[in-house]
């Protein structure tokens, strides 16, 4: 797990979590790999890790990616990082996780903006500041009631990924529940959506990475003796 999916998932369980107990918590792609959300989250509560292999982390192997062994309405809080740029279909993901959580539950998924190619075992997705509304916009297309309370980019560190971050409450009757928000308690995102605004937050035109302004160079610079000018 890299450095800021480590630590937005931090702030989601200390900005919608602090002090919970006794609450189940669904960690679907848990298997730790250099880190895992459940060293982070908030102790004195059932923390279940799901994964499709066996490793450290994992309490429940999936057979389906599209199918989760857990009753209707049974879990709190469903968080997914790193996972839905190789769910081929992540509309079913969020579907099946909106259909496990009880009514007043949160999901919280944390899924890259950018980054190189990576499979495991295949890698579709980048997610951009206007996917949360689309996937609101779907679960109540779906016949879920669900609410985007929140979402943003957020800011790299000291690896490449901008990370997409949304949350989000699977009956938005129940969104008052929630008053806090990781906007609030950080300054490092940037086109940031909340519950209710059609502001952007914080709004930028995502930059090249370096890595393509460097390729653009080298390029302009091979094709130079072929093009006979500067």
């Amino acid at each position: 797990m890299h450095d800021t999916a480590m630590m937005y998932g931090k702030h989601f369980f200390s900005t919608y979590m602090k002090d919970a107990s006794g609450l189940k918590i669904l960690d679907i792609g848990a298997q730790d790999v250099n880190g895992s959300l459940r060293s982070v989250a908030p102790i004195n509560n059932d923390y279940i890790g799901a994964d499709f292999v066996e490793g450290k982390g994992v309490d429940v192997i999936l057979d389906d990616p599209y199918l989760l062994p857990f009753e209707d309405s049974s879990i709190d809080v469903v968080v997914s990082s790193s996972c839905y740029e190789h769910s081929e279909f992540f509309w079913l993901s969020f579907n099946e996780a909106l259909r496990v959580l009880k009514p007043t539950g949160l999901l919280y998924i944390n899924v890259p903006s950018n980054g190189a190619y990576h499979r495991y075992p295949v890698d579709c997705w980048r997610f951009y500041p206007d996917s949360g509304i689309a996937l609101e916009k779907w679960g109540n297309r779906s016949g879920y009631e669900c609410a985007l309370l929140e979402s943003f980019t957020g800011i790299r560190k000291n690896d490449s990924w901008h990370d997409f971050v949304g949350v989000f409450v699977k009956n938005k009757i129940n969104a008052t529940k929630f008053q806090n928000r990781i906007q609030f308690n950080t300054k490092e995102f940037m086109n940031g959506r909340l519950l209710n605004s059609e502001e952007i937050y914080n709004h930028k035109i995502f930059q090249q990475t370096w890595k393509v302004r460097d390729l653009k160079r080298i390029i302009k610079e091979a094709i130079k003796p072929l093009i006979g000018r500067p």
